[in-house]
């Protein structure tokens, strides 16, 4: 028969594997509770980042991005410096497109970069739409109007066609989102919001959301 201090022995090692078990499960759970806590940190840190860079892109009701855009005859190192700015400002938003009017800047030109594609820069865009082309009906958001989104009837194909912030001819052809995108884009250009391309129900909706809220004072 087993010695009893041998017995004891087996005991407390048996006791001991138990705690080393229990000590592991507790920092496996501690490790999760840790990249939730991280992850929840980044998503704050995106958001943060989201509402400082929609804090310097004109919002609705403002007059520039109810006006028409001028052509760019300075292909300059302010031409440069403003698509970089443009192109960061779309990032930190989380935005897919952004045109200079909406930083109040009334120059024709855009950047755009839909899903994972690398970003682009449009200047002085020239938009052909094909007329044979189907069209979707898909809802849009914007930049410029805070969380409204309203159906939008759109070419999913287009061409468009201009100058890069260097002054070197460009051309694209564009299919899906990013057919989408440059039409929402050169609508910016020219005055034209996604409530104002919408039905008349969806328009009446957005306006009613984009309203400036009465403050009571108690």
């Amino acid at each position: 028969m087993a010695h009893e201090h041998d017995h004891e022995h087996e005991h407390d090692h048996e006791h001991e594997h138990e705690h080393d078990h229990e000590h592991a499960h507790d920092h496996e759970h501690d490790h999760e509770h840790d990249e939730e806590a991280e992850e929840r940190h980044r998503e704050n840190e995106r958001e943060y980042v989201r509402r400082q860079a929609l804090a310097q892109i004109r919002q609705y009701p403002d007059v520039a991005l109810k006006m028409r855009a001028r052509e760019v005859t300075e292909f300059d190192q302010f031409l440069i410096q403003l698509v970089e700015r443009m192109a960061d400002l779309m990032h930190d938003a989380q935005g897919v497109g952004l045109a200079a009017t909406q930083l109040g800047v009334l120059q024709r030109v855009f950047v755009f970069a839909p899903e994972d594609e690398p970003l682009r820069a449009v200047v002085n865009p020239r938009l052909t739409i094909d007329e044979e082309a189907e069209k979707e009906t898909e809802e849009e958001g914007c930049l410029s109007l805070r969380e409204v989104r309203v159906p939008v009837e759109r070419a999913t194909k287009v061409v468009v066609e201009g100058k890069d912030p260097n002054g070197d001819d460009v051309r694209y052809e564009l299919e899906g989102l990013a057919a989408r995108v440059v039409q929402h884009e050169t609508d910016h250009l020219d005055g034209v919001l996604t409530i104002d391309r919408t039905d008349p129900d969806s328009r009446k909706q957005a306006l009613a959301r984009l309203r400036p809220q009465p403050t009571f004072v108690g």
